[in-house]
């Protein structure tokens, strides 16, 4: 330990493993590490003056934690549980693999109907505007800006569909008038499901069963976020990625579960 009491060169300051993450997890935050510490995720050494000394080892570990809820929103309990099996495995590595890159979405395939025969070879169906499903929702990019113009093109969409997505609250810019990337993702689907003479009065009912959901998840995490010890912050944001993930997932099974008894299943 050095004079000062900070850790050895052989151990990362909390600061240095920050530095580290940070280019990968731009929001990551000296909160949230010492939030997934004090949850068990983690568990750096500890100088005799109380300093954290974090190893190789728990850097790669918080990184699993961190890409496990970003990118495959999985609970801290089922990441802690991941993490558990590994710690007791002879070979972690076996037990615990770098998680996989998020599949993406399923492409409509075209199938026979009524109104004509399949197209040929599994072809894709690109409903309204030769776009396939799997192109219509990018991943949210941080920071982006769109004024109305640049919205309209990178969704493909007119100027009386998006008054139509605004009016039924679809979509909206945000205090300075510009539009993010989310905006864009739900105008592109908003196009798809016009293909199937899907219009945006009748996507009220999404909204109104999501506004329902947020408000529901609001009432449990508030109260996270209003605490004024320096962890809050980071508690609230786990609190809501979890609640998100489970909220989405039960969506999702209900409209799977509606659609098998919709096709008799």
């Amino acid at each position: 330990m050095t004079a000062a009491g900070r850790p050895r060169p052989d151990g990362l300051s909390i600061g240095a493993v920050l530095g580290q993450l940070r280019p990968d997890f731009p929001d990551v935050t000296i909160s949230k590490i010492r939030f997934l510490e004090s949850e068990g995720l983690v568990r750096p050494a500890r100088t005799s003056s109380g300093y954290r000394q974090f190893s190789a080892a728990d850097v790669e570990r918080l990184r699993f934690v961190l890409t496990a809820q970003r990118d495959h929103y999985l609970p801290l309990k089922v990441i802690r549980q991941r993490l558990d099996a590994a710690d007791g495995a002879d070979d972690p590595a076996a037990v615990l693999p770098a998680p996989e890159p998020v599949r993406p979405p399923r492409r409509l395939v075209a199938v026979a109907s009524d109104d004509g025969p399949a197209a040929p070879d599994g072809g894709e169906v690109s409903p309204a505007s030769g776009a396939a499903p799997a192109d219509l929702l990018p991943d949210p990019e941080p920071g982006v800006r769109l004024s109305e113009p640049d919205l309209l093109t990178e969704a493909g969409i007119d100027p009386t569909m998006l008054a139509e997505l605004r009016q039924y609250g679809l979509v909206r810019p945000g205090p300075t008038g510009y539009y993010d990337a989310d905006a864009v993702a739900i105008a592109r689907t908003a196009r798809a499901m016009a293909g199937y003479g899907i219009e945006p009065r009748h996507l009220r009912a999404f909204r109104a069963s999501a506004d329902r959901e947020v408000g529901l998840l609001e009432q449990i995490v508030t109260p996270v976020y209003r605490n004024r010890d320096p962890e809050a912050r980071a508690r609230g944001d786990a609190l809501a990625a979890e609640l998100a993930a489970l909220s989405i997932g039960l969506h999702t099974l209900l409209v799977k579960s509606g659609i098998r008894g919709m096709a008799g299943g």
